[in-house]
C-alpha cells in the first residue's frame, strides 16, 4: 500500500502517485487532492522503501505505522504531546522495542507521527500489503482469459 505515497522533498505533507511519464510523475497530495506533475530532478522517495534502525534488522515503515495504528486504534495523534526528546523516545519504545536510540533522530521520529497522522486523516489505516490467497488469485485470472 505505502509503495505510492510518495514524500517529496522541499514539499510539506505526503502524495499518492497517480500516473507517470517520462522523466516525470503525476502526483496528488493526500490532504487536498490537487494534482501536480514532478519532475524527475525532484526528490522523491517511496514511503514502502523506508525502513527504520534497530538494534537488530531494519523494519519497515509499514511494520511501524501498522504497530502506531494498534496501539492508537487508527486514530490522529496529538504532534503536541510529543515535543520533548523524552517523550519521542517513550512514543517511539512504544511502538518498535529495538528501535535504535543514536541513529533514529528526533526528527525522524516527529515525521513518522506527522506522516501517521497524514494517512489516517486520508482514510489510509492499512500499511502493509494483504496477502492475496492463491484462489482469489486463480479467479481474478480466470477472469482475464476470458
Amino acid at each position: 500500500m505505502l509503495k505510492k505515497i510518495l514524500s517529496i522533498s522541499g514539499r510539506p505533507g505526503l502524495y499518492q502517485l497517480v500516473s507517470y511519464g517520462k522523466n516525470m510523475l503525476l502526483v496528488e497530495g493526500l490532504s487536498d487532492k490537487h494534482r501536480f506533475p514532478v519532475h524527475s530532478r525532484e526528490r522523491v522517495i517511496s514511503l514502502g522503501d523506508i525502513s527504520i534502525f534497530t538494534m537488530g534488522e531494519d523494519v519497515s515503515l509499514s511494520l511501524v505505522l501498522e504497530n502506531i495504528g494498534k496501539k492508537f486504534n487508527n486514530e490522529v495523534l496529538n504532534a503536541k504531546e510529543y515535543t520533548t526528546p523524552e517523550q519521542l523516545h517513550e512514543f517511539m519504545g512504544a511502538v518498535l522495542e529495538n528501535w535504535d536510540a543514536e541513529r533514529v533522530h528526533n526528527s525522524d521520529i516527529k515525521k513518522i507521527i506527522s506522516w501517521y497522522n497524514i494517512l489516517v486523516g486520508a482514510g489510509i489505516t492499512e500499511f502493509t500489503a494483504k496477502q492475496e490467497e492463491p484462489a482469489e488469485e486463480a479467479a481474478e485470472e480466470e477472469k482475464k482469459d476470458e
